[in-house]
Order: structure tokens, then C-alpha cells, then sequence
């Protein structure tokens, strides 16, 4: 498995024969400048939520990849009003793909999406797939429902937001990962 690191929340997961692209914020990121979006490939992209450093190259994306779309219904409808339409709407629950299983799990922050309609709940994401258990929180503060992640799985890794003011800062992440119970941590949504 290679993780790819876009900047903000963005970046690539790639097993042997599939790529999933979590929230995709780069054309205007200035951290990300040199990377060029019109060679990222992806099958899946799974959105945490709308606010626009999570969904700016959404669109445009979607549509290059006809990757499909992982993310609350109201992202969904908002993606379906830009004539993206290959989308798999998930509201908490978890649902088996081709690759594994992805579940949609709780996170604490806010979602409105960039035309200032209302973009359904925050959300995380757990995924089964290759023989490991990967935890991405998306935007979160520390939560006590991450507890129950450490009943459910025995993640191998988490991806958890470190930047503070928006999100969990890095004290908030060390106490989310004795939470889940994992101890291989990428930090992401810093800097910003």
C-alpha cells in the first residue's frame, strides 16, 4: 500500500489495483502548487465533508476520473447539481465495495459546502481493505466516540488532523490515538 501526501486533508491510497483519493484540496493550496491534478487517477473518493479546502477540486476530479464518489447524501446532491453522478452516498453506515469495507464514522465539526448550502454531517472513515484497517477522522475535534473505533478494530493505521483552532491539535491527536488504540499516526490539516 503507498499513501500520498497532497497537502491540507488531501492525499492518495493506492493498493495493488485500486486508488482511493480522500478530500481533494490541491489546485489551490499553496503548499500544493507543484502537483498537477490532471495526472492524479483515483477509483474512489471518499469526502470527509464540504467545506471547500476538502471538496475545491471535487468536481473537477470526479469528473476527470469518473472516480466514484464516497460522501454524505448532501455532498452527493450538491456534486449531482454539477452533473457528477457516480456517487455512493454513505450516512453512518458501512457498506461493502468490490475492494473491502468502508465505514462512515462520526466526527465533531461543522459542513456547510462552498456555495453556502448545508453539506450534511462531518464524517470520518474506517476502510477494510489488503488486510488492514486504516482510520481517517477527516476534520475533528477530540470525541469520545472514537472509544468504540478501539472495540470495533484493531486499526493498523490513523490518519488524524493535527493543526488545532479547526481541529484536534497534536495533545488532542496522541489522546485520539490511546482512544483508538493505534500507535501509527499520520498528522494532516496543518499549517493552515
Amino acid at each position: 500500500m503507498k499513501y500520498t501526501y497532497y497537502g491540507q486533508s488531501s492525499f492518495l491510497l493506492e493498493t495493488a489495483d485500486k486508488k482511493f483519493l480522500f478530500d481533494p484540496f490541491i489546485s489551490q493550496n499553496p503548499l500544493a502548487k507543484d502537483i498537477d491534478i490532471t495526472k492524479i487517477e483515483a477509483d474512489y473518493i471518499l469526502v470527509s465533508h464540504g467545506h471547500g479546502d476538502h471538496v475545491g477540486d471535487l468536481v473537477a476530479l470526479a469528473k476527470q476520473t469518473n472516480a466514484v464518489v464516497i460522501a454524505m447524501p448532501e455532498v452527493c446532491g450538491w456534486l449531482a447539481k454539477q452533473d457528477v453522478t457516480n456517487v455512493h452516498p454513505m450516512n453512518y453506515g458501512k457498506y461493502t465495495f468490490d475492494f473491502g469495507v468502508v465505514r462512515m464514522v462520526w466526527a465533531t465539526h461543522s459542513a456547510g459546502l462552498p456555495d453556502g448550502s448545508y453539506g450534511g454531517n462531518p464524517a470520518g472513515f474506517v476502510l477494510e481493505l489488503e488486510g488492514k484497517q486504516i482510520y481517517f477522522a477527516g476534520d475533528t475535534g477530540l470525541t469520545v466516540e472514537m472509544k468504540l473505533l478501539a472495540e470495533l478494530y484493531n486499526l493498523d493505521y490513523a490518519i488524524l488532523p493535527i493543526g488545532g483552532n479547526y481541529t484536534m491539535d497534536v495533545d488532542d491527536a496522541v489522546i485520539a490515538s490511546n482512544y483508538i488504540n493505534c500507535n501509527k499516526i499520520i498528522g494532516v490539516h496543518y499549517d493552515t
